[in-house]
């Protein structure tokens, strides 16, 4: 299954990086999703793409992770990492009926975080990648289990 998601997360990112166009927004979305740790892999000096369950980590749910789109290009993450909350602008941003991908780069284009989300099982896939330019770049891959919460 990881094997599956990592392939299409990274087949979603180059596809739409070569691509001239990486914003595509069909729908205007407000969802608020509570996500539950599964495993992370982290790939580092110290470990070499190993997996860590939820109850090994010092890391806690999602208790409030939120998305919200607008048509054509307007797309806001809240809540999964303070990067993504306040980067203005996500350079792949691609919100449909089954899937909602999200791509940022920082200024130096030395740090990342992607994350997909599938809509149908709620199942949300989230890269951090440090040191891009460096040949000892890390991976930190989490992935969550994710329900729709209602609207209060």
């Amino acid at each position: 299954m990881i094997k599956y998601y990592l392939g299409v997360l990274i087949s979603l990112l180059f596809l739409n990086q070569s691509l001239a166009k990486n914003i595509n927004i069909q729908e205007n979305i407000n969802l608020t999703f509570k996500c539950e740790l599964e495993k992370k892999i982290i790939k580092n000096s110290e470990y070499n793409y190993q997996v860590f369950l939820a109850k090994d980590l010092k890391e806690k749910d999602l208790s409030k992770f939120e998305i919200k789109s607008q048509q054509p290009e307007n797309l806001d993450i809240n809540g999964l990492s303070s990067f993504l909350s306040e980067t203005l602008k996500l350079n792949v941003k691609v919100v449909n009926k089954d899937v909602i991908l999200f791509k940022a780069i920082d200024k130096d284009s030395n740090y990342s975080e992607s994350g997909i989300i599938d809509r149908k099982t709620g199942e949300l896939v989230h890269e951090i990648t440090k040191n891009i330019k460096s040949e000892n770049s890390e991976k930190d891959i989490t992935f969550y289990s994710c329900k729709m919460r209602e609207k209060v």
